[in-house]
């Protein structure tokens, strides 16, 4: 799992793909399955502060298996296109 601040998101998924980032050049291609944003830069870099903590990762870890759980292990949902 990757946790990070940009400002352009698209962009840093492409910096990480194409290996110009050295925390992940060895986990490529990375996929993007979660993100937050917020209008504020000072509210993302306390929210990515928080979750690189224990907590933080934590409910991250919960938010993701919920996800997970919910929509890919039962085949409906957003990910399969299904109700």
């Amino acid at each position: 799992m990757y946790t990070g601040f940009t400002k352009d998101l698209k962009k840093r998924i492409e910096e990480h793909n194409n290996g110009y980032n050295f925390s992940t050049k060895n986990r490529r291609p990375l996929t993007l399955i979660y993100y937050e944003a917020s209008q504020y830069e000072e509210d993302c870099r306390t929210r990515e502060k928080y979750l690189k903590t224990g907590p933080g990762k934590r409910y991250l870890k919960n938010r993701l298996r919920y996800f997970f759980n919910k929509y890919l292990v039962t085949g409906f949902g957003p990910a399969t296109g299904s109700p």
